[in-house]
């Protein structure tokens, strides 16, 4: 019921009855702390939020605010809200909370200093938040006023309100584009979408206190949620698309490359255009695209090869144009790229596929496509890519993908996998946190299920913190080989304890596995460690349903297992004991060499 498009009445009725599926469905969540700061009625909104971030991996509490008390929980230090110390905070605001208005009578300073005034009243208390909680802020813009006293003029004059909205809106995403973890709910295009009028039916805030109508509410509240996920790493990877009536018009083994409809002779032609224009940008924020299709490759690479098509195979990581199941092409794509099933998305229009596909593959996403038309709307805003950072890296993920495909590739002809590595020219950089990848440190902690012994989760602002924390020593890893930069790809943190230290956090991209940089890291640890005069280093590792590839990760490092809770250990290490590892990296910890 809730997988987008979904049906805004039906979840509003079906709410209990989603929950409880979602509860019992036996998901491994994070648990998060969410603090809702509401400028209008927000416990429905809560309500609603709640089963989209169960559906999304991430197990939410809340505190909400008394209603309109936002600013003076924050500015007061509400007791209650400092003792929930949260993981986020949301601030719930609209256009009803605007402080004051222009009037027709006003000068043009005096509107200058309204709206002053209203943006101070936001920035104290956005900024009071940051030193107080030290934890990501979501805050609404505004929709736009339900009535224009000037018409059209109301968007060009200093006193309509439109162009007053618009200008503090202007504002608010200024300041998001100057403060990291600080995150715009864009409710002014949300309700552009919805439809003004029925968005900000004043029926609902006159009886109710709501800023929105009661219809709209799951929308809103998958929209939040998106930005939720996407802060905790909850993001898809990949896009996997059928060919025949996805990317163009038609059967190509029946009608010929060249009669497939793609390109602008044709209506239809120009919607698969404008689709596949609308994926290739997908590339530029580090979505991967492949191809799963009922094929011959012949005929695939020919429809690919369209000159008035916008994607061509180089496109693609990885294409599958065969005749086999593709739920079953589908898992190969996923370990072809080394990420799991539920990071792939699954388009197609055929409504029998995407059946096989959810029952044989149920954590893919598998959104309900229905015309051509739609399909660009659908895939958009279901937010499975919602981009809260873009990093270097994720604008580089897909060559770097394509660099560990011809990786595998080369490794096929060596007969000894150590002349593999050696021949690979690796060079690592392995030094303290720096501020400018504290944003991919932190998605790494999110992203990482694999390998990553404690899967801890952090947001940037807590990398931050550990970066300034003098007692945690902490560590990033960028490998580059002669194929190009992987990237920042592993990172480490403990923190000292007297002359011992316990390692919160040890993991590593999946990108890089089994290519000797955990031995690299461990010997910058332990030289780090050594310098400091620690005696003994502590490991913890404790098992997911993702990361049993790393329970033996202490012992290969020479480790002895002193406790244990089920499949949780503990490990302890006396310093001096340690053999450095040799590897096949070479590695420069020299931090004043950028």
């Amino acid at each position: 019921m809730i997988d987008y498009p979904f049906d805004n009445e039906e979840i509003l009725r079906n709410s209990k009855k989603i929950k409880k599926k979602l509860l019992c469905d036996g998901t491994t969540r994070i648990h998060k702390k969410i603090a809702v700061l509401g400028g209008s009625t927000t416990h429905d909104i809560i309500r609603i939020t709640e089963l989209f971030l169960l559906d999304q991996g991430i197990e939410p509490e809340f505190y909400e605010s008394e209603y309109s008390q936002y600013w003076q929980d924050v500015m007061f230090d509400n007791p209650e809200l400092v003792s929930f110390a949260p993981d986020i905070v949301f601030i719930h605001t609209s256009n009803r909370n605007i402080l004051e208005y222009p009037m027709i009578s006003d000068s043009e300073e005096e509107v200058s200093e309204k709206k002053d005034r209203t943006l101070k009243h936001f920035y104290d208390m956005w900024d009071k938040i940051e030193k107080t909680y030290h934890c990501p802020i979501i805050q609404n813009n505004f929709e736009l006023p339900g009535f224009r006293l000037l018409g059209n003029m109301d968007a060009s004059d200093i006193h309509g309100r439109v162009r007053y909205i618009r200008e503090l809106n202007i504002k608010f995403a200024e300041y998001a584009a100057g403060h990291e973890n600080f995150y715009i709910n864009d409710i002014d295009y949300m309700s552009s979408c919805f439809g003004l009028d029925k968005w900000s039916d004043s029926a609902f805030w006159h009886m109710y206190k709501y800023c929105m109508c009661f219809s709209a509410i799951p929308e809103f509240a998958y929209n939040l949620s998106n930005i939720i996920k996407s802060i905790f790493g909850k993001n898809k990877k990949a896009l996997v698309l059928d060919l025949d009536n996805t990317l163009w018009g038609g059967i190509v083994g029946d009608d010929g490359a060249e009669n497939i409809e793609i390109g602008q002779e044709t209506a239809l032609g120009q919607t698969f255009l404008e689709f596949q224009n609308y994926l290739k940008l997908q590339k530029d924020i580090g979505v991967l695209l492949n191809i799963d299709s009922k094929n011959d490759m012949e005929n695939a690479l020919a429809g690919l090869n369209r000159p008035d098509g916008a994607l061509n195979p180089d496109d693609f990581m990885i294409i599958k144009a065969n005749w086999d199941p593709k739920s079953i092409n589908l898992s190969m794509i996923a370990k072809e790229l080394n990420i799991g099933e539920d990071s792939l998305v699954f388009v197609d229009d055929n409504p029998v596929e995407r059946d096989i596909v959810k029952q044989q593959v149920p954590s893919a996403a598998v959104p309900e496509v229905t015309t051509p038309e739609q399909y660009l709307r659908i895939i958009d805003r279901a937010g499975y890519f919602e981009t809260t950072k873009l990093s270097e890296d994720d604008k580089k993920r897909n060559e770097m993908y394509k660099a560990n495909i011809q990786r595998a590739e080369e490794q096929k002809s060596f007969a000894d996998y150590n002349d593999f590595l050696k021949s690979l020219n690796m060079t690592a950089q392995i030094r303290a946190f720096a501020p400018m990848y504290y944003a991919r440190i932190a998605q790494l902690t999110n992203k990482s299920n694999q390998f990553n012994l404690t899967t801890k989760r952090y947001t940037q602002s807590d990398i931050e913190k550990l970066a300034d924390d003098e007692n945690y020593i902490t560590l990033y890893g960028k490998l580059t080989d002669k194929y190009g930069d992987n990237g920042v790809v592993s990172v480490v943190a403990a923190k000292a304890d007297g002359d011992k230290i316990h390692i919160d956090l040890w993991l590593m991209s999946c990108r890089v596995l089994k290519r000797d940089m955990e031995y690299a890291m461990m010997n910058e640890l332990v030289t780090v460690a050594k310098k400091r005069g620690i005696e003994q280093i502590t490991g913890y590792y404790y098992k997911t349903a993702k990361n049993s590839m790393v329970k033996d990760f202490y012992a290969l490092h020479g480790f002895t297992k002193v406790g244990e809770n089920g499949e949780d250990s503990v490990w302890t290490l006396n310093i001096n004991d340690y053999v450095f590892k040799e590897h096949a990296i070479a590695v420069n910890t020299d931090e004043s060499d950028e």
